[in-house]
């Protein structure tokens, strides 16, 4: 009978350990993301701190990919002068890769040229979320320079105007460009507020 107790304790001991490893295993040694600790350049290294190295994969992860998983409701970043002048691969609205130098001078360039007459003869079409300036570029060629116009436009219209987007495709209806229209073109920002957010 006692060597039979030994048997139990033996095999009750052998059970432990193996959860043990198991569990070790599923919360521990099995984690995909893994923080290493590199020591930073003199000064850091002298006040006794350290930094971590970033996750590789996700700093590799295609962005384009991510955001056509996930695209947001309006793009916010279409609105802004700089994104026209940003590289390819900083926005996937900004089109082909501009250097920096040149972007820069044909910013201080257009700055010093006067306003050009379609700009001058309709709406800041950039109001609208979603159009930033190479939009309003497209559009502009398209002979649209006001709200007004944008909010009377019919199915056909937003077909026609749509198929002259290229990658832009689409963002007529998804971003709802119409009703943004309505509203800024009878000056209702109340209004505009409260479905689309701040102008």
């Amino acid at each position: 009978m006692p060597e039979l107790l030994q048997e139990y304790w033996i095999l009750i001991l052998v059970a432990l350990v193996t959860g043990v490893v198991v569990a070790w295993w599923i919360f521990h040694a099995s984690r995909r993301t893994k923080v290493e600790i590199e020591e930073q350049p003199d000064a850091a290294t002298q006040a006794g701190k350290s930094g971590a190295k970033r996750n590789q994969a996700l700093i590799d992860a295609d962005p384009v990919a991510q955001s056509a998983a996930s695209p947001g409701p309006l793009s916010a970043a279409a609105n802004h002068d700089e994104t026209a002048a940003a590289p390819a691969v900083a926005d996937a609205e900004a089109g082909a890769a501009v250097p920096a130098r040149e972007a820069i001078k044909e910013m201080a360039d257009a700055e010093d040229s006067p306003p050009s007459p379609a700009s001058s003869a309709g709406d800041d079409l950039k109001r609208i979320k979603g159009v930033g300036p190479k939009l309003v570029a497209i559009l502009h060629d398209q002979g649209v320079n006001s709200f007004a116009q944008i909010a009377s436009w019919s199915d056909a219209d937003i077909d026609r105007i749509d198929a002259e987007l290229g990658r832009f495709a689409g963002r007529i209806r998804r971003d709802n460009w119409v009703e943004q229209a309505r509203l800024l073109a009878s000056n209702d920002l109340t209004g505009y507020e409260a479905h689309f957010g701040k102008v």
